[in-house]
């Protein structure tokens, strides 16, 4: 069975380009940390293309956090600003790549607002 995490990565590296991505450019990485190991995603964005791959490289952005946490952020029951706010995700970089990512994440399932209709509306290339 497929986690959400990997689901979210494999959705994005499928798409090769998003719309919500076409102004920025950079590499954001990704570290999950689970006691002693660590999975690397690391994303690869040139004004909207999209590539995703497991590698443990220098990045622009590199962020930190558990895969519970990154779970919940691909699920739409944590926000990732919140979750920089409270300490429970690490940024090293260029912190815009991760604002930039995190537009990707889905809203709150109870949420009212411009994010949630847009969803809706994506098309996936």
């Amino acid at each position: 069975m497929v986690d959400a995490t990997t689901r979210f990565f494999e959705d994005l590296d499928r798409r090769e380009y998003e719309p919500l991505l076409d102004k920025s450019s950079g590499t954001l990485r990704l570290d999950l940390h689970e006691g002693a190991q660590t999975t690397h995603w690391l994303v690869r964005i040139d004004r909207g293309r999209v590539r995703v791959s497991q590698e443990d490289q220098d990045a622009d952005t590199v962020v930190g956090t558990t895969p519970a946490l990154f779970e919940d952020l691909t699920t739409g029951r944590e926000d990732g600003i919140a979750a920089l706010l409270r300490g429970d995700l690490t940024v090293s970089g260029q912190l815009r790549l991760l604002v930039q990512l995190e537009r990707l994440f889905p809203g709150h399932p109870d949420a009212r607002g411009p994010r949630r209709r847009f969803q809706g509306q994506r098309e996936v290339r």
